[in-house]
């Protein structure tokens, strides 16, 4: 039987950040294995090694990422991986560099309003 291969997010309710990273994996991703999220407040060591540092995405391999929420370097890890959409990096770039310096996007994401955008300073590759 063969091990399924997945990204781990360490993650705790209610995390914006942690909800920004899943925007992006899921735009830019999507050769992405499946995401497994886990839930850091159960496990009093999840929560000392996680806790300052969530969002946190673990590969099968333990190489982490953190701050995936911020675009490039999102871009760069799953670049790493082969699992990056360049397409979709493209296309994020472009909208990215529509917005005004200095203005603040707002961004609609399941059913919420998003002040901000999406994270990250769009800048990079």
């Amino acid at each position: 039987m063969t091990a399924t291969v997945a990204l781990t997010l360490y993650t705790t309710l209610g995390c914006h950040l942690c909800e920004e990273l899943e925007v992006w994996l899921a735009r830019l991703g999507p050769l992405a294995p499946a995401l497994r999220r886990i839930e850091i407040a159960d496990d009093e060591a999840l929560l000392k090694r996680y806790g300052e540092r969530i969002p946190v995405l673990r590969d099968a391999a333990g190489d982490e990422l953190e701050r995936g929420f911020e675009p490039a370097r999102l871009k760069a890890w799953l670049e790493a991986r082969g699992w990056l959409d360049h397409a979709a990096w493209q296309e994020a770039q472009r909208g990215l560099a529509s917005v005004a310096p200095g203005a603040t996007p707002a961004v609609m994401h399941k059913g919420r309003r998003y002040l901000g955008g999406l994270g990250g300073s769009g800048d990079g590759d």
